[in-house]
């Protein structure tokens, strides 16, 4: 009976002890995937800003040439760019100001569906102004930004 006992105590040992050796390993690899992960590349707040204003750009030339399925391209574009901007740069302070700028893309976006024109203009002028006022709130506001006036790019069609 106590050769039994000695056995399964010999046995409890060794197997908590190899599982003590594995969860070190497993937490060895956690924490280098996390060393990896907080390392990873993640555009900055200016570079998603960057890329809005282009579209931005673009969307206006796509809806005052009424091409509709660009337009809306366009704009599909920059509500990504928002979402990513709330989901890599949380931490941000001007990140909290970002829900201002829903209305105005519905609206554009309502424009764009209907295929008008005139309510395009309108709400594309409410966005901008939008904007602007989001960059004075955050202390930003030597970063306007304005209908454009010629194209972002030469090699695009935008009618």
């Amino acid at each position: 009976m106590k050769k039994i006992c000695f056995l399964l105590s010999l046995l409890l040992f060794v197997t908590c002890s190899d599982n003590s050796d594995k969860i070190s390993e497993l937490q060895s690899r956690i924490d280098s995937l996390q060393l990896k992960v907080d390392d990873s590349y993640k555009p900055g707040f200016g570079e998603f800003m960057s890329s809005i204003q282009i579209h931005h750009a673009k969307l206006w030339f796509a809806g005052t040439n009424q091409n509709w399925p660009l337009a809306n391209f366009e704009i599909q574009k920059i509500k990504e760019l928002i979402e990513d901007i709330q989901t890599y740069q949380l931490q941000r302070e001007e990140t909290k100001t970002l829900p201002i700028i829903s209305p105005p893309l519905d609206s554009v976006q309502n424009a764009i569906n209907n295929k008008s024109l005139n309510n395009f203009k309108e709400s594309f002028t409410l966005l901008t102004n939008t904007c602007n006022a989001c960059h004075q709130a955050v202390k930003n506001e030597f970063n306007r930004i304005k209908i454009p006036d010629s194209p972002p790019f030469s090699n695009q069609i935008f009618k």
